[in-house]
């Protein structure tokens, strides 16, 4: 497989986050939706240092993985302060949430 079938995979991908967290009013959800956007762009990092012999690519996805788990965290706890407070996860009266 050639480099343009990594990045068609990634951009579909990329594709899916957007429409998710475009069309989503669930929390859950869109940090799904997000989850998928980072991993497309691991799957660049992955395929241009497979195709150009070096291993940065490599490195820099591991290293947006990390950051990604600790983001997934951080929300998490979010959407949970979110339903505690609330009763539901819906996006819509986030902004109710003000002291």
């Amino acid at each position: 497989m050639g480099l343009s079938a990594y990045l068609l995979l990634a951009a579909g991908l990329f594709s899916l986050g957007v429409y998710g967290l475009v069309t989503r009013r669930n929390a859950v959800g869109v940090l799904a939706s997000v989850e998928l956007m980072a991993n497309a762009v691991n799957i660049n990092f992955v395929a241009f240092s497979r195709f150009l012999s070096a291993n940065t690519g490599q490195v820099f996805a591991l290293f947006s993985t990390a950051i990604t788990v600790a983001e997934v965290v951080v929300g998490l706890a979010l959407v949970i302060v979110l339903f505690r407070a609330r009763g539901d996860v819906l996006l819509d009266a986030v902004s109710e949430l003000k002291g």
